[in-house]
């Protein structure tokens, strides 16, 4: 294997790991959004965004926290 073919399949690994990773993170965004909805209704647009822009431990958190919260905004503190 020459050295661009290694720097080629390092490359390919690096971004499907990636991918991946933002795959894990979107799935982790629409199940908190499913729970907030059925624990509380409809969800606001705002709400959404903010779920769909958070962070892997911002949603870990949030997902915790829907357990015990009165609100979404309990959720989301």
């Amino acid at each position: 294997m020459t050295t661009a073919e290694k720097l080629e399949a390092r490359g390919e690994a690096r971004g499907e790991a990636r991918g991946a990773a933002s795959g894990y993170v979107k799935g982790q965004a629409e199940t908190l959004l499913r729970q907030l909805a059925r624990k509380f209704g409809e969800v606001p647009e705002s709400v959404i965004a903010r779920v769909r822009a958070a962070s892997s431990v911002e949603l870990e958190r949030w997902t915790d926290q829907i357990l015990v919260a009165t609100s979404i905004e309990d959720t989301l503190s």
